[in-house]
């Protein structure tokens, strides 16, 4: 690769101002830059380590290799940390309300940092869920060349001849709790469902999203489904620091990538892999801040013509490395893109298009596998991602169907006004068949920070109620989270949205095929209860969550705080 230019640094960088930013290259002195130096771009490396999480406990060797690879290809590496929240330990807890806040608080850092150090690139490097949305946002405000390393995937665990993740410890719970395992199982699967370093295996939302921007072009093809304790990960990650000077070099900006049809082609690739219904909210937030015209109603169009054709956990049997042996998403695009379900025009981080990137990928399935299906006989013809809308939500709101019989079902609420109480009353076998659980005030505002619904979903499923009850809530799921369930209802109970105002024995419907939810209820009756209802009180005077719930918008548009 050619050195960069002189000159090619950022405006107002050291280079540019002479004598006058003497004192700015004092400091650069004192950690290790050199007079050669200053005539170098200098390329920030955001580094989410972390020993909070396996997800992000093996990210340093990456940002060292990515840095390494930054300076011999001529640029000078500046790292800087930047924070993490681990979904599956604060699941279930006040702590998870932290969860979708560490999206925005990741987004502000990353900016902060680019903007007051004036750097000319930024390569990020992430694993938990919010690193990766958070990272692509911050790059999407920044006029800087950018790039993503995603942290690698964990590698299963395994109990028993079969292959465990982080989800089966959640249902273990219920399977426990209904007597179906005993206490000693319950260990085992504890014991041996994270064996070692990355972020969870299944297509949950970490795999989902790293799908999506290697997609979108944002992160180098292959490197999406790498586990990150195989050194594969580590040599990506350096060539990832190599490709960020070549952008740099050709002034290729996030925003040149990240356009409408690069948005799309994820989407498509989020179905054809059965991802996480959080992509729903991170794509819109991400779109928001290119200025790219995305809406949730997008996600419906974009559905009814990407088939789903990967046998993914958590409805499918397998997991990202699975996936990563027989072709990984090069291979999945591929096929996509052969069916003309794929812009192959979109430039990526590679500095060529989708379709130079996929040119020599085969255009036939692998055989002796079933891991991904023939395109032409897939599992479902269409995604699996469904936006319903109807009176209980207007706005829109996202069920994951994939691996779903049935299609509807209508029974009466069982209300919960948090997830503490609705996971109390599954234990406590006060669940009963073809109720729907209504769980409200976890919304952006109400939680605040769209707590996820794993514990209760996993519950459901570990008791066997998987597809006898229904279950909807203005909070998230985890990407782990399977079965008639319906998320991100909106508007949320705390603006005053209509999941605010039901009652016990509501009679509420789940129409995936006509793509409707609903609580039967006369107009005269909502009026009423509108009338009688008033807010809570947000708990939360002061500090990050109370700032949140001051600024977060609706789930529709992404959960956005500017």
């Amino acid at each position: 690769m050619t050195e960069p230019k002189k000159g090619l640094n950022h405006r107002s960088h050291v280079v540019t101002q002479g004598e006058k930013r003497s004192p700015n290259r004092a400091m650069l002195r004192a950690v290790g830059f050199t007079s050669e130096d200053f005539n170098k771009p200098i390329i920030g490396v955001a580094n989410g380590q972390s020993n909070i999480t396996p997800c992000n406990a093996g990210l340093g060797r990456l940002a060292d290799a990515a840095s390494a690879a930054i300076k011999e290809n001529g640029g000078m590496p500046q790292t800087f940390g930047t924070i993490t929240i681990s979904d599956g330990i604060s699941m279930g807890t006040e702590g998870m309300k932290c969860s979708l806040v560490s999206r925005d608080v990741i987004a502000d850092s990353i900016e902060t940092v680019c903007r007051g150090q004036n750097l000319d690139a930024v390569i990020c490097v992430g694993g938990c869920d919010k690193n990766m949305p958070g990272a692509m946002m911050a790059m999407a405000r920044l006029e800087i060349p950018g790039i993503f390393v995603y942290g690698g995937t964990i590698k299963p665990g395994h109990l028993g001849g079969r292959d465990l993740t982080v989800v089966s410890a959640f249902e273990a719970v219920g399977q426990y709790s209904s007597n179906k395992i005993d206490k000693e199982e319950l260990l085992s699967v504890e014991e041996n469902a994270c064996p070692g370093l990355g972020s969870c295996g299944g297509m949950y939302t970490a795999n989902t999203m790293s799908s999506a921007f290697e997609a979108m072009g944002m992160s180098l093809p292959f490197s999406s489904t790498m586990a990150n304790e195989d050194k594969e990960k580590e040599l990506s990650a350096g060539q990832s620091g190599a490709a960020l000077i070549n952008l740099l070099e050709k002034n290729i900006l996030p925003r040149e990538i990240m356009t409408r049809k690069a948005f799309e082609n994820a989407i498509t690739v989020i179905m054809a892999v059965g991802g996480s219904t959080n992509a729903v909210l991170h794509l819109l937030a991400i779109a928001h801040c290119l200025d790219v015209d995305l809406t949730i109603d997008d996600f419906e169009t974009i559905r009814k013509r990407a088939p789903h054709f990967c046998d993914m956990r958590p409805s499918g049997k397998y997991v990202a490395i699975d996936l990563h042996r027989v072709g990984g998403i090069p291979q999945v695009m591929k096929l996509l893109l052969d069916k003309g379900l794929l812009h192959g025009d979109c430039m990526t981080v590679t500095g060529k298009t989708v379709a130079e990137n996929l040119a020599d990928i085969s255009s036939q399935v692998p055989e002796n596998q079933d891991v991904i299906l023939p395109i032409d006989k897939p599992l479902s013809p269409e995604g699996h991602l469904v936006i319903l809308k109807g009176n209980l939500s207007p706005e829109g709101c996202v069920a994951k169907v994939s691996g779903v019989a049935v299609k509807r079902m209508e029974g009466p609420a069982r209300v919960f006004d948090s997830e503490e109480e609705c996971l109390d009353a599954i234990l406590s076998d006060k669940i009963q068949e073809g109720n729907i659980i209504v769980i409200r005030y976890e919304g952006p505002k109400g939680g605040p920070g769209m707590r996820e619904m794993l514990a209760p979903t996993s519950a459901i499923s570990g008791k066997g109620m998987g597809e006898k009850v229904g279950l909807i809530t203005d909070g998230r799921f985890s990407g782990g989270t399977h079965g008639l369930v319906v998320g991100h209802v909106a508007p949320e109970a705390q603006v005053g949205g209509l999941i605010g105002l039901i009652k016990e024995d509501d009679l509420v419907a789940i129409d995936i095929e006509n793509r409707t939810l609903s609580v039967d209820l006369s107009e005269e009756e909502i009026a009423k209860r509108k009338a009688e209802w008033k807010a809570p009180e947000i708990k939360y005077k002061r500090g990050v969550l109370a700032k949140y719930a001051k600024l977060v918008s609706t789930a529709s548009k992404g959960a956005v705080t500017d």
